[in-house]
């Protein structure tokens, strides 16, 4: 097979590439860090790069999406562009961009039980006269700790390791329990620290909290864009690339794998403690990342009935799944509830108490398949709605993730405002400028309920007069100018389009028909909601009222809403510190009833009437 030089820049990184494969293949395989939105389906076309040499033709596609001016420069779609010469390529700026991860979330305390513990115990001397072996003498130890002998038990592992452990320490060693297994055993009196980490893995991002296991202090945090986006931005591309790519479930696996250990490693650093000082990881991630962190095709997850590999909750050796913590480490896994509503959602059920809740209160996670549930101790219903990808900026032809250069906010002043992450000039929209774009265009009547962008001289409310200059055509069709090229980082203008406002109708109407099928499913009208608590980085950073303008969530109940940040991690947190809260996820999993919304008799015309706009 012929082989040709791909260098990137910045960086010059070299990479030998075989003849006919992608660009992003090639990028994927060098482990460079790299957004394909659509998953390398090239509809997106966000992964521009410029071919400063050995420029190749544009396909059909590239000719569709890039402008000309773009296509004479070397722009490029790295999912599209075949390797069939030496190439140099460079990557856009932004890839290196620090992006808005969230990390804080409102706490709540609980009491502190490690679900491993550390028991110094003095192993009896051997002598002629017992010829007891070192495992009897051990066990004797601890039964004298008040351990059942019946219920004592071990690994091949720690039986080799145990001659030389106990007599280089004299006899006095310390065992590493989790519940009435022999996790670990280590010289001498070691009971004096054990640390854990609390991991948060998202589909666009990934938390790692390291915590102290005696007095759940917080050590460090630490936080990275989760890997697996190279293969595709949201759960459904994931699903694909896991089940029909070769060796995708691995790739995807080892990707996020990779990542867990980079973030231990860089926690410990940051507070001078080693990764053999972290003895328990807990894991919140919703279904699909639940069975890729574990290695288990997701693929019965895409299908109906959607059902998941597993839900129960696990706790298995670290060194089984390769995270490179103690040796005697566990990884506790939170359970699922269903196929599309994971164990983030049991996390987030955990810190909000909604199990014990006398109130009825709505808990909302917003996100490319975002997850909705309600109830009060009395019962919990819960379903997932495929908002699709409009949210984290994919298929919006402006759209980019919360990273430096985004749009955050849009406001509707005597002009036109906006504020961009990080400041400087702005390179596109992320979710909750969205919002607040589209929201704004409704309450000055430009849209129509239907979402139509009008003409000017269709307008009948004056405030809209004073935004004449930023409605425009593109593509034969109205669209409605936030930044005029000359003003961007990138040289090209930044517009809401009739297509992006059809893609945020799909997604909001998917929400709030989720919303609505709940309330009918538990018997209640808006009203009866005492609270609408919003979890996750979006629901974060978005305005409560733009939301409720747009129909993402209920008008009536903006008053209610509060903000409760990364509440999945602080309930990966919880059942980091406590077994009893460990078990209690498996309490909430099994008494949350699951709604399927495409098996809603009434779903379809809910769905339709909640792409519609309230128009004033």
């Amino acid at each position: 097979m012929k082989y040709h030089k791909v260098v990137f820049q910045p960086g010059n990184v070299l990479v030998e590439a075989a003849d006919g494969s992608k660009l992003k293949e090639v990028m994927n395989e060098a482990g460079l860090e790299f957004d394909f939105l659509c998953g390398g389906q090239g509809t997106c076309g966000k992964c521009r790069v410029k071919v400063s040499e050995g420029l190749t033709t544009p396909v059909t596609r590239e000719q569709e999406i890039l402008q000309v001016k773009e296509l004479d420069e070397g722009i490029r779609l790295a999912c599209l562009t075949a390797v069939h010469n030496d190439l140099i390529v460079e990557l856009p700026n932004q890839n290196k961009l620090k992006h808005n991860i969230l990390i804080a979330a409102s706490e709540r305390t609980s009491k502190i039980e490690p679900l491993l513990l550390k028991v110094p115990i003095e192993v009896d001397k051997p002598s002629r006269e017992t010829q007891s072996s070192d495992w009897r003498r051990l066990i004797e130890s601890l039964v004298r700790q008040g351990y059942k002998e019946s219920e004592l038990e071990t690994t091949v592992s720690i039986l080799r390791q145990m001659p030389d452990v106990i007599r280089g320490a004299n006899n006095r060693i310390t065992a590493v329990m989790y519940q009435s297994k022999v996790a670990g055993i280590e010289p001498q009196d070691s009971a004096k620290s054990m640390l854990g980490m609390a991991f948060d893995i998202g589909t666009t991002t990934i938390v790692g909290y390291l915590l102290d296991l005696y007095t759940g202090k917080e050590l460090s945090v630490v936080s990275t864009l989760n890997p697996q986006t190279a293969f595709g931005a949201d759960v459904i591309s994931r699903l694909t690339f896991a089940s029909h790519e070769e060796n995708g479930l691995t790739k995807l696996q080892r990707a996020v794998v990779g990542a867990i250990n980079k973030l231990i490693d860089e926690a410990a650093q940051k507070v001078s403690v080693l990764r053999n000082d972290i003895y328990a990881i807990s894991i919140a991630a919703n279904t699909c990342m639940h069975h890729i962190f574990l290695g288990i095709n997701p693929q019965s997850i895409a299908v109906s009935p959607y059902v998941p590999a597993l839900s129960e909750p696990l706790a298995l050796d670290a060194s089984e799944l390769e995270i490179s913590i103690n040796q005697a480490g566990k990884v506790f896994m939170l359970p699922n509830i269903a196929g599309f509503v994971g164990a983030d959602t049991v996390a987030v059920l955990l810190t909000t108490e909604l199990d014990q809740s006398e109130d009825i209160k709505l808990v909302i996670d917003i996100g490319t398949n975002g997850e909705i549930a309600l109830g009060s101790r009395e019962k919990i219903v819960a379903c997932s709605a495929a908002a699709g990808p409009a949210f984290e900026g994919a298929q919006i032809s402006s759209g980019m993730r919360g990273a430096a250069g985004a749009i955050d906010h849009v406001y509707y002043r005597d002009k036109l405002e906006y504020s961009v992450i990080g400041g400087g000039k702005p390179l596109g929209i992320c979710g909750s400028a969205l919002l607040d774009a589209v929201a704004g265009l409704v309450e000055l009547g430009i849209l129509n309920k239907r979402g139509k962008i009008l003409a000017f001289d269709q307008l009948t409310n004056p405030a809209a007069q004073r935004f004449k200059e930023n409605l425009i055509q593109f593509e034969g069709q109205g669209a409605f100018l936030l930044a005029e090229a000359g003003i961007t980082g990138h040289g090209r203008p930044i517009m809401i389009t009739q297509s992006d406002i059809r893609e945020l109708q799909m997604a909001k109407g998917a929400m709030a028909a989720g919303v609505r099928v709940l309330m009918e499913t538990y018997g209640i009208q808006a009203q009866d909601i005492k609270e609408v608590l919003l979890a996750g980085a979006f629901g974060n950073y978005l305005n409560p009222h733009s939301a409720c303008v747009i129909g993402l969530i209920p008008p009536e109940l903006e008053s209610k809403i509060q903000m409760i940040g990364n509440a999945a991690g602080t309930g990966s947190k919880l059942a980091l510190l406590s077994s009893s809260e460990f078990r209690r996820t498996k309490d909430i999993a099994e008494a949350v009833k699951f709604v399927e919304l495409g098996s809603y008799p009434r779903f379809n015309s809910i769905f339709g009437e909640c792409t519609y706009f309230k128009i004033q």
